[in-house]
């Protein structure tokens, strides 16, 4: 029998010879089908700016229908509808925007806690601190970055101690 061209576009397969392929990829349903693959993965800025460049098509507002379909040079598209690919537009562009902030507020915590790490080993390897002062000089410089207190429900072993250490329980029942 021989082998078979399969076309993903098309969902169609042939029997695979030069004049074949070459046929079909030439062909204008290969053409259109191609086109609706890609058309599907471009973003709503690029939709917008060509149904705004093309003028409304007359007979799909007066009928409804175009006997050129997707393949007409004019615009089917309403003006509601274009308002609505606006919106998602916009919402791209803010969610674009969001993860930006979000790898941003990552990197500020990275660099904060190598800070804080490297702080806290230098006081480790230096055990002459003098006194309370010097202790309490060297957490200052440490704040606490605002997005990591800004984070919901966080179980008490994460939560950040108050202004002034936690208060110590001395029992003297015991001793």
């Amino acid at each position: 029998m021989g082998k078979r061209y399969y076309c993903d576009y098309c969902d169609r397969s042939f029997q695979d010879n030069m004049h074949n392929r070459k046929k079909h990829l030439n062909g204008v349903q290969h053409h259109r089908a191609k086109k609706a693959w890609y058309d599907q993965f471009r973003d709503s800025a690029a939709i917008l700016y060509d149904e705004q460049v093309k003028k409304p098509c007359r007979k799909f507002l007066q009928k409804g229908i175009c006997d050129f379909g997707s393949n007409c040079r004019f615009s089917h598209m309403s003006e509601e509808e274009q308002l609505n690919l606006m919106r998602r537009m916009e919402d791209e562009r803010q969610q674009k925007e969001d993860s930006e902030d979000r790898m941003m507020l990552g990197r500020s915590i990275e660099e904060w806690l190598s800070k804080w790490e490297k702080k806290r080993a230098a006081l480790s390897t230096k055990k002459d601190l003098k006194s309370k002062e010097d202790i309490e000089e060297v957490e200052a410089g440490s704040e606490i970055p605002q997005q990591l207190l800004s984070i919901p429900d966080l179980p008490p072993s994460l939560l950040p101690p108050p202004p002034g250490g936690w208060r110590v329980r001395v029992n003297t029942e015991w001793g």
